[in-house]
This record gives structure tokens, sequence and C-alpha cells, in this order.
């Protein structure tokens, strides 16, 4: 299924008629549609929303419900969708006609049993009668089976179901909330949609017919004084329910207000840079705490240079240091052997005068005796002459122990260590002195214009601005845990008031209703299960293999698993270890890439094809990532896409030239006074275009 041509009549800022003609292209199946902010990107997928659902649009987004609730109903909001002109010219009698519509002409559309070419939904509202009027044409006439059916019905069946249209009308700066869901409401909600999404909410309905009809059924054998009780428990289920209710309002309300706030923060921050000063008072607190610890980390690498150069003589002495070495060597090994010698020494007389002792006790004759004292006293004159022979050196330095180690420790690390150490170590000073320049300058930088009243006004500002987001992420926290409460309390009640209903006593017709009840319930949760498990093994697959190709960190995230508890599901990401990554860590450009994934899944698991509309393209992408999306993702998400970009700033002239191989049509919002319309340009014309008007606006 792909879309055509779009016709807007005096919708919101699109005054008159304005047509956008698509063209599908089977080979190139991107469009683009850039315009500046204001100019009318948001209001073109509102259009889309209105022309297929009408009053139902609420249930396609949180959004939508929020603007017809604040108009104070659709009856208001409707009035809201025209022009102002034509309002204005209309309730001031310069015209008798108020009229806006949206047509939309389908192409490639398969019904079932209704071959045909084109579909042609067309939704007005006169503002004079107050009617909003809605036709359908298969192939240019009107068919009895869309009047069989029902206009809104035949669109929800056969076109798009608006439970899942928030997936293929999407911004994707605010598809990050896919990746932050946390708390148990969050997930609930999440887990909505992909029930939605995966074919599995038509099971669960017919199981919430189920037991309300059980519910029913047991209430029915309720005595007049167990009828009080019940009404107690239900009083107290639907309040709890209520205040559930309003507390998700509450929290849907402070989102919207932080991303305002954002928003004003982003512009004053902007502002700042302009001027040249677009450092805050913490960032500039924060440069000078990183020059104080580089002063520190510079003092120590100088003395580490220090006890370096206190080495270098020696290193620079070489073959002396050397020599030095061998003359230790000597006298140690020299000393050595003298302790040796003067300890033989006095174990030989000491053995000596033990021998003439033990001689004299043998009473020998004065020739033998005289014989035995000659031999002993030559063998102990040739050791005294080897003992002179051995100490033929000069003991010059006479090193203790402990100095000769020292001075081998030394010599080793010359040897060894001391080359890549000091290279180390001068490159460390060079890096440390690089950067603590760096750091200085931005100091200067930051303080030459602080003094500046009109950066300063900024400054504060964007304080203000800054603080308010933290104090409305406090009461969003606050908000969660009384939400969390609310759930525990509802808990409890519902599970007193399932054993409170089990001892009513029914009658028997409504017993057998009961009976059946029961095991169709449990036939249908079983089958919710299994649809679920089946679907959540393919949904991983899905996703895993979207990140592969739009991730450029290999195996930042090893795996995807999918929990599914009861009535939630949620989904893990893994690393290599299968340990769960905290989705919180990921930087908000990975959390896009994450939850871009996720989607492609989720409309590739939903099997529908219908065109995929994308506001804010790459906006929180680095070129990496915003390369890959632009080759792997945007081509193959659908057979139709169609992009809103801000030139420049969502979409740069780079990654439109990787996106331009697979580019059918390109158009330009243009405003004149106050009034949008669609200029088509070449393919290739398109940065041309905003390259010319950038230069009207210089001279």
């Amino acid at each position: 299924m792909k879309i055509n041509k779009i016709k807007f009549q005096n919708f919101r800022i699109y005054k008159g008629e304005n047509e956008i003609l698509l063209s599908p292209n089977n080979t190139k199946n991107i469009n683009i549609i850039a315009g500046k902010n204001g100019f009318g990107k948001t209001t073109f997928l509102t259009s889309l929303i209105w022309v297929f659902y009408g009053k139902m649009m609420s249930e396609v987004e949180d959004k939508y419900k929020k603007d017809i609730k604040n108009a104070g109903g659709y009856e208001k909001f409707i009035k809201s969708l025209i022009n102002r002109d034509i309002k204005s010219d209309f309730e001031n009698g310069v015209t008798s006609n108020a009229i806006f519509s949206i047509e939309i002409e389908l192409k490639d559309i398969l019904i079932p049993s209704i071959p045909c070419k084109s579909v042609v939904i067309k939704r007005a509202y006169d503002l004079k009668s107050d009617t909003e009027d809605l036709t359908i044409k298969i192939d240019g006439i009107e068919n009895e089976l869309t009047k069989e059916v029902g206009l809104e019905v035949f669109i929800n069946d056969f076109i798009l179901p608006r439970e899942i249209a928030k997936f293929f009308f999407f911004d994707a700066e605010k598809i990050v909330s896919l990746a932050e869901a946390k708390s148990k409401s969050e997930l609930k909600n999440l887990s909505k949609a992909y029930s939605e999404v995966l074919g599995i909410k038509k099971y669960e309905d017919l199981k919430k017919n189920l037991e309300t009809l059980l519910t029913k059924l047991r209430r029915n054998g309720a005595t007049q004084v167990e009828q009080t009780k019940l009404f107690e428990l239900t009083d107290t289920e639907t309040e709890l329910t209520e205040f559930i209710e309003l507390n998700l309002e509450k929290q849907a309300n402070i989102d919207r207000d932080i991303a305002n706030q954002k928003i004003i923060s982003d512009n004053l921050q902007e502002k700042l840079i302009r001027e040249g000063n677009g450092i805050t008072l913490e960032e500039l607190q924060k440069m000078k705490l990183d020059r104080e610890r580089l002063k520190a980390e510079s003092a120590e690498i100088k003395n580490k240079l220090k006890k370096l150069m206190d080495i270098a003589p020696l290193v620079m002495a070489g073959k002396k240091l050397t020599q030095l070495r061998e003359q230790l060597l000597f006298e140690q090994k020299t000393s050595s052997k003298s302790i040796d010698q003067s300890v033989l020494s006095k174990e030989l007389n000491a053995f000596s005068v033990a021998l003439l002792k033990n001689i004299e006790a043998l009473s020998l004759d004065n020739g033998s005796k005289s014989k035995v004292v000659e031999a002993l006293n030559k063998t102990i004159a040739e050791k005294e002459v080897k003992k002179s022979d051995s100490n033929s050196g000069n003991i010059l330095l006479d090193y203790s122990d402990e100095q000769f180690r020292n001075f081998e420790a030394i010599f080793n690390n010359i040897k060894g260590a001391f080359s890549s150490q000091f290279s180390a170590v001068v490159q460390e000073e060079k890096n440390n002195r690089m950067y603590l320049s760096k750091v200085y300058n931005q100091i200067k930088q930051a303080e030459a214009r602080k003094d500046n009243p009109l950066a300063q006004k900024l400054r504060q500002d964007k304080k203000e601005a800054d603080d308010k987001i933290t104090l409305l992420a406090q009461n969003k926290g606050t908000l969660i845990n009384e939400l969390d409460n609310y759930y525990t309390r509802l808990a409890s009640v519902k599970k007193v008031l399932s054993e409170y209903e089990k001892n009513f006593k029914l009658v028997e017709t409504d017993r057998k209703k009961y009976e059946v009840t029961e095991k169709l319930l449990a036939k249908i949760s079983t089958i919710i299960q299994k649809i679920k498990e089946d679907k959540k093994y393919s949904l991983q697959k899905s996703i895993m293999l979207g990140l592969k190709k739009i991730m450029h960190k290999n195996d930042f995230i090893h795996n995807i698993r999918v929990n599914v508890v009861d009535d939630v599901m949620d989904i893990d990401l893994l690393d290599k270890n299968d340990n769960v990554i905290d989705k919180d860590s990921l930087s908000k450009g990975e959390q896009q890439l994450y939850a871009t994934a996720l989607l492609k899944a989720l409309v590739d698991e939903s099997g529908i094809k219908f065109p995929v509309f994308i506001d804010s393209p790459l906006q929180k992408f680095d070129k990496y990532h915003s390369k890959n999306i632009i080759k792997e993702f945007y081509p193959a998400i659908s057979e139709q896409v169609v992009l809103f970009p801000l030139l420049e700033k969502e979409l740069s002239e780079l990654e439109y030239d990787y996106l331009k191989p697979n580019v059918n049509k390109v158009f330009v919002i243009e405003n004149n006074n106050n009034s949008s319309s669609f200029k088509p340009f070449a393919v290739d014309q398109l940065f041309t275009h905003l390259k010319q008007e950038q230069d009207v606006y210089a001279n």
C-alpha cells in the first residue's frame, strides 16, 4: 500500500488548496518534505491522523487525546483545525463558507474480494453547518462494502488499525520513550502497544470481556447484605483507578513541561554560544578544577623527571660505568675469598695443634715425629702461598654489601627500563602541558565575556530552566512512587473482591454459564501465552538484526531477551557475558538507535504494509550512526517512507548524499504571509535551493 497524493484544503496553516503528489516508485522508496520550524511538518502528520480516524484520533496517540481534552472535547477541537484566516473571514461575514478537508489517494492496496487500483479517502468539516463528512471511493466510485461495514470500520479493518497507527506516524526524537520504560505502569503501557502490533490485542480483548462476564455472573448471586459490601469494594476499586488515571495524566503533563523546558534551555545555550560564551557556570567551575588537577599532575611528572635526570649523568658515562661495575665485582669477589682464607688459616692452625697432640700420644720416635711435623708445616706453607697469589689486585672502593646492591640496582635500571621510562615521562609531560594550555585558553575565553550583561542574563535564564527541569523530574519521581502505591492498593482490593465474590451463591442457570465461561477463559489465556511466547522469539531476532545493521559498536549489545510475565512484556539488552545492560547507561543517541530498531521490528512483525512517516529524523545520531540509519534503516522499514527533516540540523548535505540513491520525491514547505504550501524540487536540487535561500538572506 502506498500514498499517491494528498490534498489539503484550509487545514490549519495550509490555506486554500495545496496538493502534494508522491507518485510512488518501486525502486526508490524515500520522500523528503523539508521545512523550517513552524511551517507545518507536524500539522502534516496531524492531518493524516485526522483524515483516517476523525474523532477516534484520540486512540492513536496520547498527544491527540490531550489536545482534544484541552480544547474541551472533539467538537471544539475540530474547529481549531480550520485555517485561522478562513475562520476569521467567516466569523466576520467576509465569506459565507468555511470548509476544510483532507483527501488522500492510496495505491497498490489489497482489499479481500475487491480488486482495485486506488482508494480515495476524504474527510471534510463545514463550520457553517457544524458537520463532518467522510467519503471513501474505490476506483472512483462508492462501494457497497464500505457502506455495509461502516466507513470508520472499513478504514480501521482494511487500511490501518488505529491501535498501531502510532508506529507508522512517529517523532524520531520521542521514540526514545520506548527505550526508557521502567516503572510498572510504563511497562504495562508498552506491553499494550506490543500486543496491538503483534496481533495479540483481539485475544486480550476477548479475555477481558470473558472476565467481565464472570464478574457479572458472580455478582448476580450476591445477597442484599453482600451487595452493600460489594459496592464498597467496587467504589474503592473505581476510586483507585481514577487516582491512577489522574497520576498518569500528571506525569504526562510533567513530561510535556520537561520537553518544553529542554527546548528553552537548548535555545538559550545556542544564544550563549552565539554570544561567544556558551559555557555554563558549572562547566566553568569544572574547567577550573581540571586546571588545578592538571597543575598537580604536572608537579608529579616533574618530580618523576627530576629523579630520572639525577641518573642521566651515569647513563652518559657509558663505558666508565661498566668499568666501575667490573671493579666492584672484582672487589666483592676478593673480599669474599679473603674471608674464606682467614677462616681456613684458623682452621688449619687449630687442626695442626690438635694433630700434634695426637702424635705425641702415639709415642713415635724422634725421627718419625720430625717427619710428620715437617710435612704438616710444608702443607700449611703451600696454602699461604696460594692465598698471596689470589690477592693479585688493588682494593680501590671497598663498597659495603648494601652499597654494592644499590649500585647494581641503578646499573640494571639504566641498562633495562631507563630508556622507556624516560620516554614515557617526557610524553606524559608534553600531553599534560598541551591539556593544561587548552584548559587555560577555554577559561580565558569564558572569563573574557563573563561580565557581558546579555550573557549573564542568558546564563541566568538557562539556569532557571535547568532548575525547573530538575524540579519537574523530582516531582515525576514522587508521582511514580505514588502510582506504584496505587497499583499495590488496587491489586489488594481486587484480590479481596475476588475472594469475596467466591462466596456468592449462583443460581443454576448462571452457574452453567459461569462454568462454560471459565473454561473459555482458561483456553484463551493459554492461547495468549502461547502466542506471546512464539512472538517473543521472532521479536528478539528482529530487534537484534536491526541493531546489528545500524550500530557501529561491534558486540556492544550481544543479544536481546524478551520477558513475558503475566500481562507485562519487557525487553532486556544483554552484553557478551549475558549481563543485562542498564538502558539508563545508554546515551540518548544509543537509546534512539535501540528504539528505532525496536520500532522497525514491531512494524515488520505487524505484517501491515503501510507508509511510514518520520518527523525529526537523525536528531540524536552521530555521523556514523546516521550513515547506518540512512543506508540500512530508512530504505528497509517500509515500501514508502516520508521524512520531515529540518535541513542542516536533522539532515546534513553529506547525509542527504547517502540518502539520495533511494530518494523518489523532494518537497520544501514554503511560507508566505503565514500560509504554507509545497514546492517540488529535483532530487539533486534540495540543498542548492537551501544555499540560494541563505545567499538571499545574507545579501
